[in-house]
């Protein structure tokens, strides 16, 4: 069972603490890795893009020269898709869904995996409590300094209060999550994963 240090926001120690094996210490699946990722960035589109066929642009009503007698070749609408300002063939549809779906076990395998690369790597940062004093910036980059989380962080805790929301928002390398909103492309993405000791009870009961 992997052991970690639980700290208090002043970077001390308070004491060592194990880590469940069936979730931080398990063989980790690339492959189901791979998957969730993908359909993750997948769920994320929106699916909004489109363009114009010949029936959808505006204008071409009539034939822009007669059938026979001037030499051109034969055409029906200047809103062909030949013509400039014409229709666009076989171009994106606004009705094309973009959502895959996975099954429960495998969400939480591919989980597992990222929270057990972060431990492997010593990139869990386990922490007695998170609490903001302040609503001020300044004083959380002063805290994320004394853990060593100056890089690309998220943070994890059970319970969100306004200091908290308001000192972090305003920082790019830091995102703020519940416990029960962790999911596998936010933990792969950050170099250190803050997490609260409630924070990983309440995890370790949901995955094992």
């Amino acid at each position: 069972m992997p052991k970690t240090a639980l700290l208090s926001l002043k970077g001390e120690k308070i004491k060592d603490i194990k880590l469940n094996d069936n979730v931080w210490g398990i063989t980790p699946n690339d492959q189901v890795v791979y998957e969730h990722i993908n359909l993750f960035m997948a769920n994320k589109r929106q699916g909004t893009h489109a363009v114009k066929n010949r029936s959808e642009v505006s204008g071409g009503g009539r034939k822009p020269w007669r059938q026979k007698g001037t030499g051109n070749a034969r055409q029906g609408s200047i809103r062909a898709p030949h013509f400039v300002g014409g229709g666009v063939v076989f171009g994106p549809s606004a009705n094309r869904n973009y959502t895959k779906k996975m099954n429960k076990k495998e969400r939480r395998l591919a989980l597992k995996s990222a929270l057990t690369y972060k431990a492997g790597d010593k990139a869990v940062i386990v922490v007695e409590k998170f609490d903001a004093e302040t609503n001020k910036t300044k004083d959380m980059i002063k805290v994320l300094e004394t853990l060593k989380a100056t890089d690309k962080t998220l943070i994890v805790v059970t319970e969100l209060t306004d200091n908290l929301i308001l000192s972090t928002r305003n920082l790019n390398n830091v995102k703020l999550v519940l416990a029960n909103e962790v999911n596998t492309y936010d933990v792969l993405c950050c170099e250190k994963l803050i997490i609260t000791q409630d924070a990983v009870k309440y995890i370790e009961e949901v995955l094992k």
